[in-house]
C-alpha cells in the first residue's frame, strides 16, 4: 500500500512537471512579436525634431501638397509609392520614421504599409493641420 501511494505520488509529480514545461514551451513557440507604429502627437513630433537628429520626417501627401507647404527637413514619398519607394529611399528600417500627410488618414495608411515592410520605428502624428509649429514653402 505504501509502495503504490509512493508511486502514485511520484508519477503525479512528474506528470505536473511535463505539464507545466509543456504549456512553457507552447506559449514560447508560439509567442510572435508584433511590430507595430506609434500614434503620437503633433507635440512629440516636434519635442523629437527639437532634441534629436536621429529620426527621418516623412511627408506622404501629392507633390503639389508638399510644394503649398511642409515641415522643414521633411522628405516626400507620396502614400501610394510607398511600397515602390520606401526600401530605395529609407535604407535603414530600424532608423525613427515621423509621418504625417494632410489629416493623418493617408499617414496612418503609409504607417502601416511601413510596419509592413519591416520598418520598426514608425511614429504616425496625423496632418499637418494639426501642426501649429512653422511650415516651409
Amino acid at each position: 500500500m505504501k509502495n503504490t501511494w509512493k508511486l502514485i505520488s511520484i508519477l503525479s509529480l512528474i506528470i505536473i512537471f511535463l505539464i507545466g514545461c509543456t504549456k512553457e514551451k507552447l506559449q514560447t513557440d508560439t509567442e510572435v512579436k508584433e511590430i507595430t507604429y506609434k500614434k503620437i502627437s503633433a507635440e512629440e513630433a516636434k519635442e523629437i525634431i527639437d532634441n534629436s537628429s536621429d529620426y527621418i520626417l516623412l511627408d506622404v501627401r501629392e507633390e503639389n501638397e508638399f510644394a503649398e507647404g511642409h515641415i522643414e527637413g521633411a522628405i516626400l514619398i507620396p502614400y501610394g509609392e510607398i511600397s515602390d519607394r520606401a526600401e530605395e529611399e529609407l535604407p535603414d528600417k530600424e532608423k525613427t520614421i515621423l509621418v504625417y500627410c494632410r489629416s493623418g488618414r493617408r499617414s496612418s495608411i503609409a504607417a502601416e504599409q511601413l510596419v509592413e515592410l519591416g520598418y520598426t520605428d514608425v511614429q504616425d502624428f496625423g496632418g499637418i493641420i494639426d501642426w501649429t509649429y512653422e511650415i516651409v514653402k
